[in-house]
């Protein structure tokens, strides 16, 4: 029933007319500029400090011009505190890329304490349980915007779950977590309500919460509501100006949607069998990658994994064999995810990207296993290697060989979300 409702639901928004371009709404007007000079003035310093302008600001130039501006706009009257909040917002974004995730998260909570509407504190929020996820910290999927601000002191009258559009973030959110937690039936529901409020409007800038969904339908099965999904993102990554989306953070901002719905799509493709488009897609997902992050960033590793497990399913499909490039794909991402050797005590517990890692070294093996078999002098090689993986793989839905196998549609599969890192 639930699984009807969504394909009904998600029919009438993809039908729906297509986004365009100048569209702009006052709730969050100061996420496209502004409606007063403080909003506006932040909005130039965000995106000059964020490289939106084609400027390249040092990390340490960057939080620079962001504090100086919070210092300079805090308290200067209407719109102040909306500026303020644009630019506690993208600081976080910066300590995130720094690599200081632990910063970006205490500045995101900040961000909620201060946050001048309900719009900015799931902004901050979302951002949050982003880099939560990406830790491979436990979350609940019951968790809310309002679980760590007192309420008590704030005067905006307006919640999140009576905004169709704030609620749908929430949501989407919420879902993701259940999936991760391997709560299928949980993310089913979260993602029904969250439908509906999307064909309600489809705007917002809810690209985020609608690519988490077609996460969801790829994750299932729906393997042709989920290509609608995908391409309806991507779309509108193409049609409007996602860079003027600054009420997001951290690894939910614009760039990391266009990035992760590119290479969602590619892998959404290879499982269907679709290699020459599959390779194109990846191809553009790992261009963006290295563009956005540099040839050494875990954002490429986990990119290249996807690109190599498409060449194992083209492999497997067609019954030819691909050994060599596969090898040479993995072995650069477990080098760009900064691997640890599977005789590192403890490190598989310890270590970030252990979904990615694990399923990298597991399809690596598999390719090899019966070489070692033969090669009894590294039979106890691939034996720690398959035992390393297994015990560093976190997915509750299915498990590592289920996740090897090879996917088709209405069968529940695995998706790497490079948004957070993580098998979903």
């Amino acid at each position: 029933m639930a699984m009807s409702s969504i394909r009904s639901a998600v029919a009438r928004a993809l039908l729906a007319p297509k986004p365009r371009g100048a569209r702009r709404y006052a709730a969050v007007a100061a996420a496209a500029g502004g409606e007063t000079q403080p909003e506006r003035v932040a909005a130039e310093m965000v995106r000059y400090a964020l490289g939106c302008t084609g400027h390249r600001s040092s990390p340490e130039e960057a939080m620079r011009i962001l504090e100086q501006g919070a210092s300079n706009l805090q308290g200067g009257g209407e719109g102040s505190a909306e500026a303020v909040g644009l630019l506690m917002l993208a600081m976080s974004t910066v300590l995130y890329r720094s690599g200081k995730r632990h910063d970006a998260m205490e500045k995101l909570k900040s961000t909620q304490q201060v946050a001048p509407s309900t719009a900015f504190r799931v902004a901050a929020w979302e951002a949050l349980m982003g880099l939560h996820m990406e830790a491979g910290q436990e979350i609940s999927s019951s968790v809310s915007p309002d679980d760590s601000v007192d309420l008590s002191i704030k005067d905006d009258d307006n919640k999140w779950s009576d905004q169709d559009h704030l609620k749908f973030r929430v949501n989407a959110i919420k879902g993701l977590i259940a999936l991760l937690n391997g709560e299928t039936e949980s993310a089913t529901q979260l993602f029904t309500d969250g439908c509906f409020d999307f064909c309600a409007g489809r705007k917002n800038q809810t690209e985020n919460a609608f690519f988490s969904f077609g996460e969801y339908l790829h994750c299932v099965g729906d393997f042709p509501m989920a290509t609608q999904v995908y391409e309806r993102v991507l779309e509108a990554g193409r049609v409007e100006n996602m860079s003027g989306n600054l009420l997001a953070a951290g690894n939910m901002v614009p760039e990391e949607v266009s990035l992760g719905a590119t290479c969602s799509y590619g892998q959404l493709l290879s499982h269907s069998g679709k290699f020459v488009e599959a390779e194109d897609y990846l191809t553009r997902a790992l261009q963006k990658a290295e563009e956005q992050f540099g040839t050494n960033h875990p954002k490429v590793g986990i990119v290249l994994t996807c690109v190599a497990r498409m060449y194992k399913l083209k492999a497997k499909f067609e019954g030819s064999s691909s050994i060599m490039v596969q090898e040479g794909l993995y072995r650069k991402a477990l080098e760009v995810l900064k691997a640890p050797t599977i005789n590192s005590e403890g490190a598989s517990k310890q270590m970030d990207w252990t979904d990615i890692i694990s399923l990298a070294r597991e399809n690596n093996l598999s390719e090899y296993a019966e070489l070692l078999l033969i090669q009894s002098n590294r039979k106890a090689e691939g034996e720690r290697m398959k035992e390393w993986a297994e015990d560093a793989w976190r997915n509750r839905r299915l498990t590592l060989a289920q996740a090897l196998e090879f996917a088709e549609p209405s069968k529940p599969t695995v998706v790497v979300d490079t948004r957070i890192g993580r098998v979903v």
